[in-house]
């Protein structure tokens, strides 16, 4: 039987409940009705209840006016730090909201607003604000509303790189990226010596692109996890990671190319580049064109143990002689969107993104 989801006013009476409670301090209530009338009471929540320290809140149908109400709240609040807000359409006047409450909260540390409908305007806004927050640790701007071709968006976020010190997670999954923004993000990154974890996925990214990430992988020796999925690198863009990988790159542990039009050679060239570097464990490059080389190549990283079962998303077999991959459900983020209640291994092995660069609980 499904279960009843909770609206606005039944929140209304949670939070009064919550109020009282000083014991409790996480609140987890995704992919429920609550609307701005839940978000209305939210914020009453987090003037009030002064213990919360996370509060997930994705997939709530809260607009503008309750990401308004969110945002203001979280003016004076000096004891949340984690907040989720995916999937809530509050827009570019929502989203210019919180990016105002940045200059202001000295708490929060994690700030999740993929799938928010924000603008141009309010992603800038957030770049702009960054320069000088010294306290998130992680955003995420996944999926903003851009028009145009001139990644302004890109090109601002790439100067806050050059003045955040602070910053350890940056997402910017389907931010019409191409291979200008790109580099204006490798420019950035010759600076910058704190980001560890960077999701550029479902990108417009080409192999010449690559050539300006596989340089600045040769100096920077803070990146840890790169998320590259959903690009458009082929065997030459894997070809330049793999050469600074194998000879320069001592850092990276992370890497995932799945669905990126890679063929055999530039797939086995990533695998040669782990018999190299003893520091890259986890590697993902399910969606790809594997060929007989591909798959023997990988089923000797895996049964040699160089790479573990547990840090892929291949699995070898064997069929008549010939040495074949099948997909397995590991990845650096799996259950961005939801998440299994049977199994903490399983989640584990799934979100390895958040388990190698940890910025507090993963809401």
């Amino acid at each position: 039987m499904p279960a009843e989801r909770i609206t606005g006013e039944d929140f209304w009476i949670l939070s009064r409940i919550l109020k009282k409670n000083p014991h409790i301090n996480g609140l987890d209530v995704r992919y429920n009705l609550m609307s701005d009338v839940g978000a209305y009471y939210a914020a009453r929540l987090l003037q009030k209840q002064h213990k919360l320290i996370y509060l997930n809140l994705m997939f709530n149908d809260i607009g503008p006016e309750g990401g308004e109400l969110i945002a203001k709240a979280l003016h004076k609040n000096t004891t949340l730090k984690y907040l989720r807000m995916t999937g809530n359409k509050i827009e570019n006047k929502g989203g210019m909201f919180f990016a105002a409450m940045l200059q202001i909260n000295s708490s929060l540390e994690k700030l999740d607003l993929g799938d928010c409908d924000l603008g141009m305007q309010s992603v800038i806004a957030f770049a702009t604000v960054l320069t000088q927050n010294q306290t998130i640790k992680g955003i995420n701007l996944n999926r903003p509303i851009l028009y145009g071709e001139q990644e302004e968006p890109t090109v601002h976020l790439g100067h806050m790189l050059k003045e955040n010190h602070c910053l350890v997670a940056l997402h910017m999954c389907k931010h019409n990226m191409k291979n200008c923004g790109i580099k204006q993000l490798c420019d950035a990154l010759y600076l910058n010596r704190s980001l560890r974890y960077l999701d550029v996925s479902c990108n417009k990214i080409t192999r010449d692109g690559m050539v300006c990430l596989a340089d600045v992988l040769k100096s920077n020796t803070t990146l840890e996890v790169i998320d590259l999925s959903f690009n458009r690198i082929e065997d030459v863009g894997a070809k330049y990671l793999s050469e600074t990988l194998a000879s320069h790159n001592r850092s990276l542990k992370a890497l995932s190319v799945v669905n990126n039009n890679i063929k055999g050679e530039g797939l086995v060239a990533l695998s040669q580049s782990m018999k190299t570097n003893p520091i890259l464990s986890n590697v993902y490059i399910w969606g790809n064109k594997f060929d007989e080389a591909t798959c023997v190549a990988y089923s000797d990283l895996i049964q040699t143990g160089r790479l573990k079962p547990d840090n892929t998303d291949v699995e070898p077999f064997v069929v008549d002689g010939h040495v074949y991959l099948a997909e397995v459900s590991n990845g650096l983020k799996k259950h961005y969107y939801w998440r299994p209640t049977y199994a903490e291994v399983c989640s584990q092995s799934s979100n390895a993104g958040s388990i190698l660069v940890p910025v507090g609980p993963d809401l």
